[in-house]
């Protein structure tokens, strides 16, 4: 078997652990969340560092351009892409404050703030979660190997089942697809 087959089944098998494990369950929950929040007028905000800020900037791009149908724009913020904010807040404070900060502008009660991490552990996404929770907005968090500090804080935290980035990255944006996916059957229908 090639390396390539390998890496391929490596993926297939994390997936399948993932699905055992309720990984279906906890997206379903967490469409919930962001629908009853989407269609209330509130926002969704994603946070998230390196291959975890792609992800947020491709979830974003998901929501306010579209996923799968024609529909209006919805209200999804990456907290990753604005440049000046993020170096100040690092140079005046911390790293650690860079996503927390930026939470504090902007985010609201009924707003949700879905954090990725796929150690759990990164202080600048535990301190979001911390703030937004502070703020009265509902946390969901996309992490893995044993969910970290991130599945303490989080509202609803789904745990990638792997020990490695590439494989619970590939879940992590798995379960973001489908997350596009039904909130936006559920809030424009199914055609």
């Amino acid at each position: 078997m090639s390396e390539a087959a390998k890496q391929i089944r490596e993926s297939i098998a994390v997936k399948e652990r993932w699905l055992s494990s309720g990984g279906a369950d906890q997206i379903e929950r967490m469409v919930e969340v962001v629908v009853e929040a989407l269609g209330a007028g509130s926002r969704l905000y994603v946070c998230g560092n390196g291959g975890s800020a792609a992800d947020s900037q491709h979830i974003a791009g998901e929501f306010v351009g579209r996923f799968m149908k024609e529909r209006r724009a919805l209200s999804c913020v990456a907290l990753t892409t604005d440049t000046s904010v993020l170096t100040a807040v690092a140079n005046d404070y911390d790293f650690d404050a860079v996503f927390e900060r930026q939470v504090d502008a902007h985010v609201q009660e009924g707003d949700v703030l879905l954090a990725i991490s796929t150690s759990g552990g990164s202080a600048n996404v535990v301190r979001a979660v911390e703030k937004a929770k502070e703020l009265g907005a509902t946390t969901l968090a996309l992490s893995g190997r044993e969910g970290g500090r991130l599945a303490e804080v989080a509202d609803i935290c789904m745990v990638a089942p792997a020990e490695t980035s590439p494989r619970i990255q590939e879940v992590h944006i798995t379960a973001a697809h489908i997350l596009c996916d039904l909130v936006e059957r559920r809030l424009f229908g199914e055609d």
